[in-house]
């Protein structure tokens, strides 16, 4: 049987392909499985400093394979929450909580929850034939994997509401335009693109970089004392880094440093 997640490692980066490409990479368990697998593989890997999240074919993820929900007439309704509690929201906790960036690079469609997987991540590319779609209340659901949380934040509640409430298929420039990803390119430069950003932040103060992903994800929940103390707690982790100590090194001897991630 063919892997359904692609795993290889370059140059300190760890690029994990979906591989579904028949389903529009949509998620089935062996899926989630395989994906929660290479996270943390990434994550516990020391010579992996950034990770590049993409799909293979003409789709990044449609979300959930719908094979795995028919309903028929005079079948027990299924329990949607226990796949969200058992995949999807430690999925979204494994992307924030990861301490290295996580880049995106969404090649086609991004449908339902795979649109809002894409949204998990730090920094986001787009192809500009991909699309983001919220496409839950077309079947009489919500949008999980974070949805309801990161639109509004990323976009404002009125594009939020319309969008998941009409189901309306956001094009990859409209996406950039709006603030929903980072940057939209042509499509046969989407992965050279967002693998040179990747293989720079594999070279940066990957723990520095960690606890600049911690702050900005509590910023939102926090009041500013709160935040204030945050940001006092984790500098002065940062300033006990090895990385501090070489990028300050270097800053004197006025020559690029060499940052190890540590």
């Amino acid at each position: 049987m063919e892997s359904t997640i692609l795993l290889q490692v370059e140059a300190g980066v760890a690029i994990i392909t979906l591989n579904r490409p028949k389903q529009l990479n949509s998620f089935n368990p062996e899926m989630h499985k395989a994906l929660k697998k290479a996270l943390k593989d990434a994550e516990q890997d020391d010579s992996v400093r950034a990770i590049l999240l993409t799909g293979t074919g003409r789709g990044f993820c449609a979300g959930q394979d719908l094979n795995d929900r028919n309903v028929n007439s005079g079948e027990e309704m299924p329990d949607l929450g226990e796949s969200i509690e058992k995949f999807y929201n430690p999925l979204i906790k494994q992307i924030s909580a990861m301490p290295k960036p996580v880049i995106a690079a969404v090649n086609g469609v991004a449908a339902g929850a795979g649109a809002n997987i894409a949204l998990a991540c730090d920094i986001v590319f787009a192809a500009e034939s991909a699309s983001f779609i919220q496409a839950f209340c077309k079947i009489g659901l919500i949008p999980d994997s974070g949805g309801t949380w990161t639109l509004p934040r990323v976009i404002g509640m009125a594009r939020a509401k319309a969008l998941t409430l009409l189901g309306d298929k956001v094009s990859a420039s409209q996406a950039e335009e709006w603030g929903m990803i980072w940057q939209c390119v042509a499509d046969d430069e989407l992965i050279e693109k967002a693998l040179s950003v990747a293989n720079h932040l594999a070279t940066q103060p990957t723990k520095g970089l960690g606890f600049i992903k911690h702050a900005l994800n509590h910023s939102s929940q926090n009041r500013l004392d709160e935040q204030l103390e945050l940001e006092k707690d984790l500098q002065r982790l940062a300033g006990r880094t090895q990385d501090y100590r070489e990028g300050i090194s270097a800053f004197f001897d006025k020559r690029a440093p060499e940052f190890k991630g540590k």
